[in-house]
């Protein structure tokens, strides 16, 4: 199979990151006997240092050309906190979701046995935990118009927006999920409060009729953020807006008691983004011992996803689980002071993929 991937490193450890799942891809392709080809472009502060945007046209047309996409990690100090900055990496993030139309964000919600006394919750709550985000991706406040500030600068305001046809086709893209795992969907919103939240459950409650085998509750954002830390075991696929999203799944990514080991995926109309769900945390950057582990899950994802090639990302997770069970993991998960640089992590894990 010819696989066409787009690989966008961007900023702080993504290099690092990226260069490593991409030793698992290579490793991947060549023991089943894929075509690999591939090709790098810049996105985030790196793009703005070069081009003076942070989504540059050539990366887009690299994108939409590519059957995948890997992706690092966006952001940068220099923009950090500057007023001044006419122009931000975080928007070149948001150009992408727009124009390759991602409408929709995959977060598996896994936790590991090794890394269960890293949790902030008791190993109790969190042992077992296996439930997937999806978030939508393009509409909300992110996006809504009119959005700014007064002209005296004491008032701003955002707008949220969202269409009954955005709503339906994350909602059943959910229900798809649903149906391949444990048959029970959790609609999350604020409907007491929001006029576009009721918008969200009244199409849910009309979608929920076509599909009786999968369990569907409804839960405001306030309780599913109580029952994340209360109860997470009893999540099995979520489905929530833009901005709830955004913080319901960072909330989520804490349970694993690290974010270094959850990947994502976002859903396109034109192709998919498969990437780490962390930052680019500048203060690693060329240190070599950020975690590669989250970045070589989001590959797995890719070949299952994009691809439909099952047995090679199966191949990818045994590898990284068989990394974790032998200790040779980074600093930040390491559990007996013994620990290993990106690179070294990278490469035993390429080496087990050849050897399984």
């Amino acid at each position: 199979m010819k696989l066409n991937i787009a690989v966008l490193p961007g900023d702080g450890i993504g290099p690092e990151i990226v260069e490593q799942a991409m030793n698992a891809v290579k490793v991947v392709c060549e023991k089943y006997h894929h075509e690999l080809n591939f090709k790098t472009a810049p996105v985030g502060a790196c793009a703005i240092d070069a081009t003076g945007n942070p989504y540059p046209g050539e990366t887009h047309e690299l994108c939409m050309q590519s059957d995948a996409v890997l992706f690092g990690a966006i952001g940068s100090p220099e923009y950090d906190g500057n007023p001044s900055a006419k122009v931000r990496p975080e928007q070149g993030l948001l150009a992408m979701r727009k124009q390759l139309g991602l409408y929709a964000n995959i977060r598996p919600v896994t936790t590991f046995p090794s890394l269960l006394h890293k949790s902030p919750l008791r190993a109790e709550l969190v042992a077992g935990v296996d439930f997937m985000c999806i978030r939508e991706l393009t509409g909300g406040l992110y996006f809504g118009r009119p959005q700014g500030r007064s002209e005296d600068g004491n008032t701003a305001y955002d707008t949220c927006i969202y269409s009954r046809e955005e709503i339906e086709r994350i909602v059943r893209l959910a229900y798809g999920y649903a149906l391949k795992r444990r048959k029970k969907l959790t609609v999350v919103d604020k409907a007491n409060v929001l006029a576009t939240s009721r918008l969200w459950r009244e199409v849910a409650q009309s979608i929920e009729k076509e599909y009786p085998e999968v369990e569907t509750e409804y839960m405001f954002v306030d309780n599913a953020a109580m029952r994340l830390i209360q109860w997470p075991g009893s999540f099995d696929v979520l489905v929530t807006e833009n901005m709830f999203g955004d913080i319901l799944t960072d909330e989520a990514s804490v349970i694993t008691g690290s974010l270094g080991m959850l990947p994502s995926a976002s859903v396109g109309l034109h192709t998919s983004v498969f990437e780490p769900i962390h930052g680019s945390y500048p203060q690693a950057a060329g240190k070599n011992i950020a975690n590669p582990l989250a970045t070589i899950l989001s590959a797995a994802l890719m070949f299952e996803y994009a691809f439909n090639l099952h047995e090679e990302g199966s191949a990818i997770r045994r590898a990284v689980s068989a990394s974790m069970a032998s200790g040779i993991v980074t600093e930040d998960i390491s559990q007996n002071g013994k620990s290993y640089h990106t690179s070294e992590v990278g490469d035993w894990i390429a080496g087990e993929i050849a050897r399984i």
